[in-house]
């Protein structure tokens, strides 16, 4: 996802002066230092990263006029090919106060950014795009948008401390910001320990960022997620070589606040045998739905399940009524990006409670995972998928496997960290693919992934992977013409393609026959297409309802995704064929699996079913795709993925039966994990979405 460049950068200094004169009065803006108009008082860089991959930098520049102080800052990076510049200007008094605040560019790939604060004697004028708004101007405020420019965020945190360190911090036009010290934590540079201190930022994104401060009060470093949820992550250049140090503490700190958070969560949680009696049971086996149920939960395992009259209560259990209520399996989602400890919470409320994480940083998904087993954070069950890629214009993350060697040590690297599968990304070479899926073979891991660029699906899977991620692969090895970009000519040839889209074409049955004969497994993430595909000529939410509860930092952001009016046909042709596709696989017994990329956290999962069964499933056949397949594909099938006896205690309870819709699955009232309950309103808040 990121393109790799190397860019040397000069450490620019800060007047030593400037800095005890900040630290003495009590942060505010150097007021020990005599500066002429427009004089330069603070200047630094940033390196930008994603996925510890450094891709830009963002250089700012703080001026002193009279009692006025002013941040310029400009913020470039480069994402799989992609320009995103950024420029930001912002006016405020010596206490930080903004008088006006400018942004524009992107903060992401295909996220423009455009907006404005003036701050006037009684009100607030702020203006996001052609949108204005008009606030009563309270006594503390900042301006701020979203986590980039990164100075900028430094600044917030400046204007907190002066005024007292309140525990919410009202801006415009993010909102209302909660901001925390965290303590302090040691790192070593280059053979010297020095001492941060640790705060975090919620809601100024979806969830927590975490940052360090220097002595001097500058920002040493920044963690966080960019506008398309992706690891973000920013340093002085002189702490680079602690990324992954500040990546982990991250993760674990963050985890530990959740953990802290989970207490208040209403659960079920006493010792001893608990017996669930009176639901409609569908345990997921294929078996037809039974009414009036009892299960029996010991120690986290089911001990029995069945009709009322035939399983005994054990003496002593707790009852707990469930009449007029569905207890299905506990669902996956088998494409996750878990890329900040909020998807815990979701997850668990949107009723997942296992999930295969598919690529990401790991210091922090390792961190994460361990929290979670360990009792000390909440979430689903993490299943891991290493992420391995080539060196190229489009390459992601920091594993390269440009040799077979290095596709060896990056396997071995994985499964001592307890990964269970390898995820190929788009710039590994077909001689590298091999070497990575023979040795992560040996070490009985399989691999999944994309189909790297100059490569066939039928040449990877030749090559080793067992599993391919997303549909559109599939769907060209059906029709290759579909795939492209070109303008003209060449953009009404592929929409003629992709209108005239045939499942029952010879190579769309060599292809099938082709992945049946390997046992290739399929997760097709239809809910990311959909998303950017179908919203041409329709809103977000007329298809998917959750976008309207989720957290108000994501809302805007989804509902601004998609190919606009321009791209509505060449959209619903796309997704046609894909949804042709899914069709034609299930039709002939491709397993598939329930994967969300993403997309709208936790309520994607449930649109994958919906999809699913827009394209033939049955409600049960969907239902299992989330859950039994998915445990088959892992090889899990004996402890989880169904309600019998001697399985992990993974449930949801339902506020109606998803085999008369299949949109009752949305309708999640308690989930339980390893025989824990929690409830999934307390959940769904704890993460500032709406049950």
């Amino acid at each position: 996802m990121r393109a790799r460049r190397k860019v040397t950068f000069a450490v620019l200094a800060l007047s030593c002066t400037a800095f005890a004169a900040a630290v003495a009065q009590r942060f505010s803006f150097f007021p020990g230092i005599h500066s002429s108009a427009g004089e330069t008082v603070e200047e630094g860089m940033f390196r930008l990263h994603k996925f510890e991959q450094p891709i830009g930098q963002e250089t700012y520049t703080i001026k002193k006029d009279g009692d006025e102080v002013r941040l310029s800052v400009s913020f470039q990076f480069n994402d799989r090919g992609e320009d995103v510049p950024l420029s930001a200007f912002v006016r405020m008094g010596k206490d930080f106060t903004p008088r006006s605040m400018e942004i524009h560019g992107k903060m992401a790939r295909g996220t423009p950014i455009d907006d404005t604060a003036t701050v006037e004697k009684d009100r607030i004028l702020v203006r996001r795009n052609d949108d204005w708004q008009n606030f009563e101007r309270p006594e503390q405020f900042f301006a701020i948008s979203t986590y980039a420019p990164v100075a900028l965020q430094m600044m917030l945190v400046r204007k907190w401390q002066a005024g007292g360190r309140p525990r919410k911090m009202q801006t415009f036009p993010a909102g209302l910001l909660t901001i925390e010290a965290r303590g302090t934590d040691d790192f070593s540079l280059k053979g010297t320990k020095l001492s941060l201190e640790r705060f975090s930022i919620s809601d100024l994104v979806w969830g927590r960022e975490t940052l360090w401060l220097d002595a001097q009060n500058r920002l040493a470093a920044l963690v966080t997620v960019d506008g398309e949820y992706d690891h973000f992550e920013a340093t002085r250049p002189e702490y680079e070589e602690n990324l992954g140090n500040f990546v982990q503490r991250a993760a674990t700190d963050e985890m530990a606040v959740l953990g802290a958070i989970s207490k208040n969560f209403r659960r079920d949680n006493s010792p001893g045998t608990l017996a669930l009696v009176g639901a409609t049971l569908i345990d997921g086996t294929g078996a037809p739905a039974l009414t009036d149920s009892v299960v029996v939960i010991e120690d986290g395992k089911i001990v029995s399940a069945g009709p009322r009259g035939k399983v005994k209560l054990p003496k002593g259990a707790r009852i707990l009524d469930l009449a007029g209520k569905t207890i299905v399996p506990g669902l996956w989602d088998m494409h996750a990006h878990f890329e900040q400890v909020e998807w815990g919470p979701v997850y668990l409320a949107a009723g997942v409670t296992t999930v295969r994480d598919c690529g990401n940083e790991l210091e922090f998904i390792t961190a994460v995972r361990d929290a979670i087993n360990s009792g000390r954070g909440v979430g689903p069950r993490l299943l891991l998928a290493g992420i391995v890629d080539g060196s190229g214009p489009i390459a992601l993350g920091v594993a390269r496997v440009d040799t077979p060697e290095q596709a060896r040590e990056w396997v071995h690297r994985y499964h001592d960290a307890g990964f269970a599968q390898i995820k190929i990304y788009s710039s590994v070479k077909k001689e590298n693919l091999e070497a990575v899926a023979a040795e992560a073979h040996k070490l009985g891991m399989t691999v999944t992934g994309h189909v790297p660029e100059g490569m066939t699906g039928f040449d990877a899977v030749d090559a080793g992977m067992d599993q391919i991620n997303h549909i559109t692969y599939v769907a060209r090895m059906m029709d290759p013409s579909i795939s492209g970009r070109g303008a003209g000519e060449e953009r009404q040839k592929r929409l003629a393609a992709l209108r005239g889209f045939d499942t029952d074409s010879e190579q769309s049955k060599k292809t099938i026959q082709f992945l049946k004969a390997h046992n290739t497994v399929v997760d097709p993430t239809l809910t990311l297409f959909e998303m950017f595909t179908r919203t041409g000529n329709r809103p977000f939410e007329s298809f998917e309802p959750g976008v309207a509860k989720v957290a108000p930092a994501l809302a805007t952001q989804l509902r601004n995704v998609g190919p606009g009016p321009p791209g509505a046909e060449m959209g619903e042709a796309r997704f046609a064929a894909y949804l042709k596709t899914v069709a034609a696989l299930h039709r002939e017994g491709i397993p598939m699996v329930v994967g969300t990329d993403q997309t709208v956290p936790g309520h994607s999962v449930h649109r994958e079913m919906e999809l699913y069964v827009e394209a033939g499933f049955t409600p049960m056949e969907a239902l299992q795709s989330a859950t039994l397949i998915p445990a088959r594909v892992m090889r899990m099938d004996k402890e989880v993925g169904t309600i019998e006896p001697g399985k992990r205690a993974d449930l949801v309870v339902l506020g109606a039966n998803p085999l008369d819709s299949i949109s009752n699955i949305r309708k999640t009232e308690r989930v339980m994990q390893a025989g824990v309950f929690y409830d999934c309103a307390a959940l769904w808040k704890s993460v500032d979405f709406l049950p």
